[in-house]
């Protein structure tokens, strides 16, 4: 017997934050939606595991209180967000440096004078010395404030006119004081794009030191889960299925395995990249950036606070730590603290050792006792965006065809929602109506197995 037909406005085929957030903004404008998971939760990659109380991210992108689509995006206006401390920690030279940004320390002068030495390293590599800073002389520093605060104020649709070339290359092209460049900037622009050789378009790292000159880093509330879940819970009951697997797409229907055929006026593709290339053959398929997060928790927490630490030297696997459970208390149960870190490319085969190490060596204290609560190894965990590499990439397909994700513009929470703007954008004027002609009917009662 042939499967009924189950109509809709709009099929979107994942729900992730892309495609939650397009729903939000079809059914805003009265789009008669239906969303379609594979997966027996929403989130995608933004998931996160419980274990005895702590709350553990899968990859833990870090995110910036200066990302527009977090205030434009439906549904997520009671997002709460955890701020990291101001700017970031590095650690040089046996040491710990807290370096300012521009919107949080008052500008170029604020940011000048917030790079100080902190007393926070036990045993000092060398016979006992004065702590070099890491970002070279008190003009580099004032030279590299005066840049940030400049890009802080530049127009991103201006940055975006820029020449493009490797990120790494651009930081060296552009004048900035060596120490400044190879101490911060690196470091810092490995830990925002998770692409540890810096091998992403100038553009994406221009967009991703604008946002972290413009406001705070930070994490929501509760794990990665709770920006997807926030959406999902928001959407009128009945838009989102999981566990339902789609076999192919075209402009007027989504074929599932589990119930048959959805007709619809338009299809919006909004799943990873390599996914949509198997239900969309000829899409272009970008290299990844595999992340590995590993979840510590201790009774003696470091002493760092909410700070973001990274290693200016690059002396060890990871690129960036922090004690989370002092960002976000919820994330660790009471009178438990939980570290997280993150190790960009292919980890170590000694990961646990190697990173042990250099989590004593970044913090100051001994790590052997620490436990480990999961490693989360993700190969595809971020799209990689090479020169020339369009932040902009085509949404609209065909006339009924659509598709966004991260893939689509910048690897990030911004590129993501960002994307699913443009595409809803898109779809909505194809459509040429806000009215919906269709009911979404209820999916069909799966009979359990006898």
């Amino acid at each position: 017997m042939l499967e009924p037909a189950y109509q809709a406005d709009v099929v979107v085929v994942g729900a992730g934050i892309a495609g939650l957030a397009a729903a939000h903004r079809l059914t805003s404008a009265g789009v008669t939606t239906v969303v379609l998971e594979a997966a027996h939760d929403v989130g995608g990659r933004m998931s996160t595991e419980k274990v005895d109380g702590f709350r553990l991210d899968r990859i833990g992108q870090l995110m910036s209180t200066s990302y527009p689509e977090l205030r434009m995006t439906p549904g997520l206006d009671v997002l709460a967000l955890c701020t990291f401390a101001p700017g970031v920690l590095l650690h040089s030279d046996g040491h710990r440096h807290r370096v300012g940004a521009p919107a949080a320390q008052g500008g170029a002068r604020g940011a000048l004078h917030a790079v100080r030495a902190l007393a926070s390293a036990p045993r000092p590599i060398s016979a006992p010395r004065a702590p070099r800073a890491p970002l070279g002389t008190a003009v580099d520093q004032a030279r590299l404030a005066a840049a940030l605060v400049r890009l802080a104020g530049t127009p991103v649709e201006r940055l975006l006119t820029r020449a493009e070339v490797p990120a790494g290359q651009a930081l060296t092209d552009r004048g900035l004081p060596a120490r400044a460049v190879d101490g911060f900037l690196r470091p810092l622009l490995s830990a925002l794009l998770c692409d540890p050789d810096l091998t992403s378009s100038s553009r994406c790292a221009d967009l991703a030191l604008h946002s972290f000159a413009s406001g705070r880093l930070c994490v929501p509330e509760g794990g990665a889960e709770a920006l997807p879940h926030l959406l999902a819970r928001s959407l009128p009951p009945g838009t989102v299925h999981t566990g339902v697997r789609v076999t192919s797409v075209s402009t007027t229907e989504v074929t599932t395995a589990e119930h048959g055929v959805f007709r619809c006026r338009a299809v919006l593709l909004a799943t990873g990249a390599r996914t949509a290339a198997e239900l969309l053959p000829g899409l272009r398929v970008p290299d990844f950036h595999p992340v590995t997060v590993i979840h510590h928790t201790t009774d003696e927490p470091p002493t760092t606070g909410a700070a973001l630490l990274l290693d200016a030297d690059r002396g060890g696997p990871v690129s960036h730590t922090a004690v989370v459970s002092a960002v976000d208390p919820t994330r660790a149960p009471e009178g438990r603290s939980l570290v997280s870190s993150t190790v960009l490319g292919t980890p170590p085969a000694d990961l646990d050792t190697a990173v042990r190490t250099h989590l004593s060596r970044l913090y100051g204290t001994p790590t052997s006792r620490w436990e480990t609560l999961a490693v989360h190894h993700t190969p595809d965990a971020v799209p990689s965006m090479r020169p020339p590499h369009d932040l902009r990439r085509p949404v609209r397909l065909l006339a009924g065809l659509y598709v966004c994700g991260d893939h689509r513009d910048t690897s990030t929470v911004q590129g993501a929602l960002h994307s699913a703007h443009r595409a809803t954008d898109a779809l909505l004027t194809d459509l040429g109506a806000t009215g919906s002609l269709h009911r979404a009917d209820p999916l069909p009662t799966v009979p359990k197995a006898a």
